[in-house]
């Protein structure tokens, strides 16, 4: 049977409505105790008090801008006769969005080829996916690196090899790889080790 990713929600939503209770039980600002008799009925109606919002102490996580400098020398070895960002690909590289794609294919090739795409994701959005892959397309997950990878492979409809896909998402950061007939030993691996060190 397949695992799920799930996110906890509700346990967030619970924390969230205790510390809104407890805050409404704190003393006054300026340490006074409170009167021990009824206060005087006041005609101004009551103010709101905002929710504070919480600012991220850590920095994001830098997103690569080069393909061959985010994998290790054993990686890129293994991928030195295969062309990268060939114009003939599509969109490749650096994205006006941040994120990287990097396509390694010989044009003249029928199907060997390996493309990542390393992309900025919520962690709600993102958990979600990987949920659906596993419910809907069978793809296996665990966590690895203090993150979340699923992967599945299978057998190309035209061609006697192997094709596959594997994601690795942490820290708001998808790793996104889709392959046919190329899978050097390491890959994801190799990136997940140089853009989380």
């Amino acid at each position: 049977m397949p695992r799920r990713v799930f996110r906890p929600a509700g346990a967030a939503l619970f924390a969230v409505a205790a510390v809104l209770a407890l805050s409404a039980c704190a003393p006054d600002g300026d340490g006074s105790a409170a009167p021990t008799s009824p206060p005087a009925e006041s005609t101004a109606a009551p103010t709101a008090t905002p929710i504070p919002t919480i600012t991220p102490t850590v920095a994001p996580v830098a997103i690569p801008a080069d393909c061959r400098a985010m994998l290790s020398a054993d990686v890129q070895a293994q991928l030195a006769s295969i062309p990268l960002n060939d114009p003939s690909v599509g969109p490749s590289g650096p994205q006006s969005d941040g994120s990287l794609i990097c396509v390694w294919r010989d044009p003249g090739a029928d199907t060997t080829q390996l493309s990542t795409r390393i992309t900025r994701v919520d962690r709600g959005p993102a958990l979600d996916m990987l949920n659906e892959l596993v419910a809907t397309q069978g793809f296996s997950c665990y966590t690895p690196d203090d993150g979340t990878r699923c992967e599945k492979t299978w057998i190309n409809d035209k061609y006697p090899v192997n094709d596959g896909r594997t994601l690795f998402y942490r820290d708001d950061v998808l790793i996104d790889t889709q392959y046919s007939n190329l899978a050097p030993t390491g890959y994801t691996a190799s990136i997940i080790a140089s853009i989380f060190r």
